[in-house]
């Protein structure tokens, strides 16, 4: 038998070399080489996520972990965790951060609270028309560098999911400037969305989305912005009855990992991570779009909640009236990012 030394050094061998030097137990010495590799690399990744599974973040979540188990024979095991089961909005960074989860999916608005405000851009309100457009931010140059600027703060980028685009929900219609008045509407920890709301006259009021509901339920907030999938699978139609399809904003996520727990991997299965996470998240951008449809489709055949939908004039009404969010934005991040989105990714 080999010193504790080539044992220790088993993986760096050449695997026809090794089998050469046992001579006639080679067969042998290879099956054990082989099985000591193996129970080496077994992975366990945990994916904590703060939605339902049956948001389009929580299908893609479960499709990535079946895709793993099949294309690594079960060798890499994907644990994942919604509605805020092991972290919440406002400590799931940290937590990946220190290594406690391996991968994360928050939303795009968080990551300006973490030092990389140029992700605020995807909060500007009105900035894009369609997903076709944010997908040219997203899918492109632009959307390269955003999650190569996510090694600043210890977090690998891995790719871009939709969710959709907001509406806006309260206990009374919101279709033009003077209903956002008063109002305390909830939103993410982003500074370009409490402008958003402050420019309208209303009080942003930062809330962990896992607490939305019950802030509703309880009148600590009066409404909140939220995609049509949100609304409906977070149960808010009893609690909210007018919906207003405003699409004034985008909703997406950015699919990170803790970097050490990626350059641990060799690279074959960072290759087959990756791969595996473009598929699932390709499926989940696709399942989103119709689970929005559908959602609204849902939402219009329920008798306790109006649906209202802007008119251009109420629409250029509201564009007009955050302009101070854009300004802000400026004045922190520059113009250079927004240009080239404008630019790069015009409707």
């Amino acid at each position: 038998m080999g010193s504790i030394a080539d044992m220790q050094g088993l993986k760096r061998i050449n695997w026809k070399r090794l089998a050469w030097r046992c001579g006639a137990m080679g067969a042998a010495c290879m099956l054990l080489a082989a099985s000591h590799r193996t129970a080496q690399a077994e992975v366990l990744i945990r994916f904590s996520h703060v939605v339902a599974d049956d948001t389009p973040k929580g299908q893609m979540a479960l499709h990535f972990k079946t895709l793993v188990a099949q294309r690594s024979g079960g060798r890499i095991r994907v644990e994942v965790y919604p509605d805020s089961q092991l972290y919440g909005d406002d400590d799931e960074m940290e937590a990946l951060r220190l290594g406690a989860v391996e991968m994360l999916a928050p939303s795009l608005s968080k990551f300006g609270t973490v030092g990389i405000p140029e992700f605020e851009v995807f909060d500007l309100p009105f900035l894009f028309r369609d997903l076709a457009q944010v997908r040219c931010v997203t899918r492109g140059s632009i959307g390269r560098k955003l999650l190569h600027r996510l090694s600043r703060q210890q977090m690998v980028g891995l790719g871009f999911l939709d969710n959709g685009f907001k509406q806006m929900s309260a206990g009374k219609p919101i279709q033009n400037v003077q209903d956002f008045k008063g109002l305390r509407l909830r939103v993410q920890a982003s500074r370009v969305l409490a402008a958003q709301m402050r420019a309208l006259g209303a009080y942003p009021l930062v809330l962990p989305f896992g607490e939305t509901r019950r802030a509703l339920a309880a009148g600590v907030v009066d409404g909140a912005e939220n995609p049509v999938s949100n609304f409906l699978t977070q149960g808010l139609a009893p609690v909210q009855r007018a919906v207003t399809l405003t699409s004034h904003g985008y909703l997406g996520y950015a699919m990170v990992s803790n970097p050490r727990f990626w350059a641990s991997l060799d690279a074959a299965d960072r290759a087959m991570l990756t791969q595996a996470l473009n598929d699932a998240l390709d499926q989940g951008n696709r399942l989103s779009a119709d689970m929005n449809q559908q959602a609204l489709v849902t939402l219009r055949k329920d008798p306790g909640v109006q649906v209202h939908t802007l008119s251009p004039a109420q629409r250029d009404a509201l564009r007009l009236a955050v302009q101070p969010a854009y300004d802000d934005f400026e004045r922190r991040v520059g113009v250079s990012l927004l240009r080239q989105v404008q630019r790069d990714c015009a409707p």
